[in-house]
């Protein structure tokens, strides 16, 4: 079994080699590294979930080699070594796999120790839709594939349609949205504040506070949202705030908890966004129609 696939990957990479991807070609990533490739990469480990998801929807999964702890789909993924956390992965697991090349996040600190042992690395981090959609189709470069336009326009599409599920009385609400439980908040800028605006409805927290701020649980007090998404594991803990059982939100229950699968699509940039975005309408068509 193992020598057939061992056939099968150099034939892949041989069919490669013989049809319009035997040219090289130089990527260049979101740190503003240029990195030169003779030939697609066929042994890829990749350190951060969304560009793991990402390569899997290119139908590239069977390239990957190696993975972090926290890429968790498709479930082929499940079957590859994990080599720590993206941050701060085993730079020696990493090198013993081999890879033609590392994806990783532009703020991990993995990079200029792997470049330094001869890696080839790409730091690739999406932060909007717009990053999103950029970084899919480097992938796309990368892997010299087919299919990044197609699948960006099926991501567009499952969007628009969520929005169009959103009822009239839904809109307009004002949404606090809980990355984790410290709390930090998602802000304005990022995807999950545009996806919010794109199904109509409002990111309570102000601009000036950044992409992800950690908050002052007073101030979610002061703004009191309309409605809150966030874990369960975060939403187990509002009650017991300071001044939280007051909010409009928990009195009316108005409070969408997502378990750890959902959070998962909901908070990673990638070939899931339009099942994150049907996932918020859901949720507020759910609980603010129908909670009044």
């Amino acid at each position: 079994m193992r020598a057939w696939k061992c056939w099968c990957r150099a034939a892949l990479a041989g069919l490669l080699l013989a049809g319009a991807a035997a040219h090289a070609y130089e990527i260049t990533d979101d740190a503003g590294s240029t990195t030169h490739f003779e030939r697609p990469p066929m042994r890829i480990v990749s350190l951060l979930p969304s560009l793991t998801e990402t390569v899997c929807a290119l139908k590239a999964c069977d390239r990957l080699v190696g993975v972090d702890r926290y890429s968790n789909w498709p479930d082929a993924v499940h079957a590859l070594p994990q080599v720590g956390g993206g941050l701060d992965p085993s730079i020696e697991a990493v090198v013993a796999l081999k890879p033609d090349v590392v994806l990783l996040a532009s703020s991990s600190r993995a990079s200029v120790r792997l470049r330094e042992l001869g890696l080839k690395v790409l730091a690739l981090e999406p932060k909007t839709r717009a990053a999103m959609r950029r970084t899919t189709r480097q992938l796309g470069e990368l892997l010299q594939v087919d299919g990044a336009d197609s699948l960006l326009q099926a991501i567009d599409a499952g969007v628009q349609q969520a929005a169009r599920s959103m009822p009239a009385a839904a809109r307009g609400q004002r949404v606090y949205y809980e990355i984790t439980p410290e709390p930090r908040a998602a802000g304005r800028g990022t995807f999950i504040d545009e996806l919010m605006q794109a199904l109509g409805l409002v990111n309570a927290i102000d601009a000036d506070l950044g992409l992800y701020p950690r908050i002052n649980p007073e101030l979610v007090v002061r703004l009191n949202p309309d409605l809150i998404m966030a874990s369960q594991q975060s939403a187990a803990d509002m009650a017991r705030r300071p001044g939280w059982t007051g909010l409009r939100a928990l009195r009316l229950g108005r409070v969408c908890e997502f378990n750890s699968a959902e959070r998962d699509i909901l908070v990673r940039p990638g070939p899931r966004m339009a099942q994150a975005a049907h996932l918020m309408a859901e949720c507020a068509a759910r609980e603010l129609h129908s909670k009044k």
